[in-house]
């Protein structure tokens, strides 16, 4: 994630819901300098054993959203 210019914004943590009904039990958010470099690492060679392993193991909603 580093080579790509990713950092670990939030990594786990206590979780509360204030509003609506979603209830996760984990989030992770990374930050990147843009949008086409988040995608890159997504995409990675590097990235591509350990996405298989996550989408074995976790139940997964990702989203990209541009801003500060």
């Amino acid at each position: 994630m580093e080579k790509y210019g990713g950092k670990y914004i939030v990594r786990g943590g206590a979780v509360e819901t204030l509003e609506g009904d979603w209830k996760p039990k984990r989030i992770v958010v990374l930050q990147f300098g843009s949008m086409q470099r988040a995608k890159d690492w997504l995409d990675c060679e590097e990235y591509r054993e350990p996405r298989k392993m996550r989408h074995r193991t976790a139940r997964t909603r990702m989203v990209v959203v541009e801003g500060v």
